[in-house]
């Protein structure tokens, strides 16, 4: 069982940064895949990315390729999300989730924790 809280979101003009974290509690973290979504108003849940329990392999939307990097550092129990170049399109609250799966995954439906969400707003 895994218990996931998220942090860093903000307010963050166009072209800057922002550095998501998620803390992670739990004896299972440091051996299972991780992922970030996001869900934008009057949106359902998106794929950003996810990286494999060795933080190795890493898998990235197409919309986020190039401005994203997810990281993990399992010592710490933490999972990152670097995000730069921040388009208004980024705009949404992002979740961090743990999956069940023995690699990384697109599918929201093989994560089985999820944070509450932090949010994210790209003004133009």
């Amino acid at each position: 069982q895994v218990q996931l809280v998220e942090s860093g979101g903000g307010l963050v003009q166009a072209g800057g940064s922002l550095r998501l974290s998620c803390a992670a509690s739990g004896r299972t973290f440091s051996s299972i895949p991780m992922g970030w979504f996001r869900q934008a108003p009057g949106k359902g849940r998106e794929f950003v990315a996810a990286i494999d329990w060795s933080g190795g392999l890493t898998k990235y939307a197409d919309s986020v390729k190039g401005r994203f990097t997810i990281s993990r550092d399992n010592d710490k129990n933490t999972l990152y999300l670097q995000m730069n170049s921040l388009k208004p399109e980024d705009t949404a609250v992002y979740y961090c989730a743990g999956a069940r799966s023995n690699y990384a995954t697109v599918l929201a439906g093989e994560y089985d924790y999820w944070g509450q969400g932090t949010q994210v707003a790209v003004s133009s």
